[in-house]
């Protein structure tokens, strides 16, 4: 059963789990499970994704419950009067917060479906982070004897593919579980040393208009339990839950 966050008669939203795709792609053919069929088989009707997360990525995953809602919620996403915030575990120690305005080309492999023409040309790129804590091990990892990670709130402005893992990249502070655009010897250090094989990347507040009612929706959604007890293991655990909490008291989301 797929956790439901949040339900009315025209929007539904859900805890995406890491691992499970929003819907079939040609990119992942060998792929049998969806959010889109668990959740209209759960509930017993179709519903209408949104906006998508990525495979990897878990947390609040929107969707409508009828066409019109789908148009109009996506009119929402593209013209980024949604404000989401994600949770990353990121190499390196990051700044206290940083700006990245890095345009990205938009890519083949964005098609549902392989076959069209795609406009390749550099698409506007938009994210704050802040840095919630930060962590030095006596694990040595490529040449040094220590590593140093970050645990991050990031916030996307805009909604390009893979954007907050490519510029997490770009700023050389890739995020952990990333076999794209990560580092291999840090995501299987991680595994080895933490039991941790996810993409270490998590959407845990969305907030928006209700297109029906006009007023403020705030959608939350803690980490899923490995992300947890990661951030356990890590001393983080009190960060993150302060960054959290933080949402839940204001009823907003906070910049």
């Amino acid at each position: 059963m797929l956790p439901i966050l949040y339900r009315d008669d025209r929007l539904i939203a859900i805890h995406k789990p890491s691992g499970l795709l929003v819907h079939r792609t040609a990119l992942d053919r060998n792929e049998t499970r969806f959010a889109v069929q668990l959740l209209r088989d759960q509930i017993g009707q179709r519903v209408y994704p949104v906006h998508r997360l990525d495979k990897g990525t878990s947390g609040v995953l929107l969707f409508a419950l009828d066409k019109d809602m789908c148009r109009e919620m996506s009119w929402q996403f593209e013209r980024q009067q949604v404000d989401k915030r994600y949770i990353a575990v990121v190499r390196g120690h990051t700044d206290d917060a940083g700006h990245i305005d890095y345009p990205l080309s938009r890519r083949p492999d964005d098609l549902e479906w392989i076959g069209e023409t795609v406009d390749t040309a550099p698409q506007a790129a938009v994210t704050d982070y802040r840095t919630l804590a930060r962590i030095e091990l006596p694990i040595e990892v490529e040449r040094y004897p220590s590593s140093r990670y970050s645990l991050l709130e990031l916030t996307p402005h805009t909604g390009r593919h893979h954007q907050l893992r490519r510029h997490l990249k770009h700023i050389a502070h890739p995020i952990i579980g990333d076999a794209t655009h990560g580092k291999g010897r840090h995501n299987r250090m991680f595994a080895e040393h933490f039991g941790s094989r996810r993409l270490l990347l998590a959407c845990v507040a969305m907030q928006l208009s209700h297109p029906d009612s006009g007023q403020p929706l705030l959608l939350q959604a803690p980490p899923a339990d490995d992300f947890m007890q990661l951030a356990e293991q890590l001393g983080w655990r009190a960060a993150l839950e302060d960054a959290l909490r933080g949402h839940a008291e204001s009823g907003t989301i906070r910049g």
